[in-house]
């Protein structure tokens, strides 16, 4: 049985990451992504901010098996060095946190501290990039439920750990048809290849099951693979700008990076990383400010507007406008002159009306579109829900029971 999945994001790579652990043919799960450039949109610009208790009803279950399975990663691979995993300290400032996880946070322009749903007690944690004149932020996690992760690293190392395996990888490549045989069934996936510069090939990619995991792009995907099919996949785009700076107040001369944590008990309890979730109501919107190691980053976002979405991730076009306005307000949170910019990004978030992600097969009754399945809409919960929607949707293609309830996340 060969399994194609349409998207090489931290979706498509997850699911066939964990595949490729239980099954025996790893040459016969097949990646398949569009963009030039790997993880070219929201799974290597994203913030990369994991939380457990965060979710919905809906993902609740997916959200603390995603999160234990980050957790589990991180610690058989050497995450921490590898792709940036720390646990994190999220705390809010001049924000109303303590919601019941089911607001449409994203939808609404508010800030992502209303999916939490405890408070801890206040203590002396603050920020050390924070600009003095701001006060104390009140402590949302003190880092037992929330973490970080660099979203660029992790996939580069899904992706690599699959193609060890023998995972097949077409990029840049087009599904442009999906054949089924006389009985109905999926036989093959039709591919135009760009094998090097001005030099396309097609290929028949034989195919008995096929995940849709594009991301921003899974509806168009899917409308040129299934044209009669008469069902619409409601996955749309929510465009995210983004900075990447550069403090020198981060990281703080008290963390000793070349320390090993497991030799040292004070390092090992401490949670060096933050994220802090606030408003600007000159900017008019909900930034989050999240803090990286070892890379001493700081990624600044929140401002979601809506632009078109281009054919590739590589077409996007940065608003200077929004760029103007994180700037401003860095300047207000970290101080004037206290930061570089290192990189100014845009990418492309996949949402549902629900606001929570499609995990499951297409259709149902006489409208199933038998041997396919669906993992995307994930929005601003793609990172932290990667891993655990990979590992249940490897586990539905092989027909196997799923590790996480995600019965409310059908199509």
């Amino acid at each position: 049985m060969t399994t194609v999945i349409i998207g090489a994001g931290i979706i498509g790579t997850s699911t066939a990451y964990y595949l490729s652990q239980s099954q025996a043919e790893a040459s016969k799960i097949v990646l398949v992504e569009s963009s030039p450039e790997l993880f070219a949109s929201a799974s290597g610009y994203a913030a990369g901010f994991l939380a457990r208790e965060w979710h919905s009803q809906a993902t609740a279950s997916l959200g603390r098996l995603s999160f234990d399975l980050h957790k589990e990663l991180a610690k058989k691979n050497n995450g921490n060095e590898k792709w940036g995993y720390s646990r994190s300290t999220a705390t809010s400032l001049a924000e109303t946190i303590g919601g019941d996880g089911e607001e449409d946070w994203l939808g609404e322009g508010t800030s992502r501290a209303k999916a939490a749903k405890r408070i801890a007690e206040n203590d002396d944690t603050r920020p050390v990039w924070l600009a003095p004149h701001h006060g104390r932020p009140d402590i949302i996690d003190k880092g037992d439920g929330t973490a970080l992760v660099d979203p660029y690293q992790l996939c580069h190392f899904l992706l690599s750990e699959c193609r060890k395996r023998g995972v097949q990888l077409y990029q840049p490549a087009q599904a442009t048809r999906a054949t089924r045989d006389s009985s109905g069934a999926l036989s093959s996936i039709h591919i135009v290849h760009e094998e090097s510069p001005n030099s396309l090939k097609d290929y028949d990619i034989p195919c008995n099951r096929l995940v849709l995991a594009a991301g921003a792009w899974t509806a168009q995907v899917f409308s040129a693979l299934f044209p009669a099919s008469k069902l619409k996949i409601p996955v749309s785009s929510l465009a995210g700008h983004s900075l990447l700076l550069r403090s020198a107040h981060w990281p703080p001369p008290s963390l000793n990076l070349d320390i090993d944590p497991s030799s040292d008990p004070q390092q090992k309890q401490l949670p060096p990383c933050h994220a802090l979730f606030t408003s600007d109501p000159i900017g008019q919107y909900a930034p989050e400010l999240f803090t990286r190691l070892p890379s001493g980053h700081i990624y600044i976002a929140g401002l979601n507007w809506q632009y078109p979405l281009p054919k590739l991730a590589t077409e996007r076009v940065i608003d200077p406008e929004a760029i103007r306005t994180l700037r401003e307000t860095s300047e207000r949170l970290l101080g004037k002159g206290e930061f570089e910019v290192e990189r100014e990004s845009l990418c492309f978030r996949p949402v549902t009306g629900r606001g929570v992600p499609i995990v499951g097969p297409v259709g149902n009754g006489e409208e199933r579109e038998e041997g396919l399945w669906i993992a995307a809409g994930h929005g601003p919960w793609g990172i932290s829900l990667s891993l655990g929607t990979g590992k249940c949707v490897a586990e539905m293609v092989e027909g196997r029971e799923t590790s996480a309830d995600v019965g409310g996340l059908g199509l």
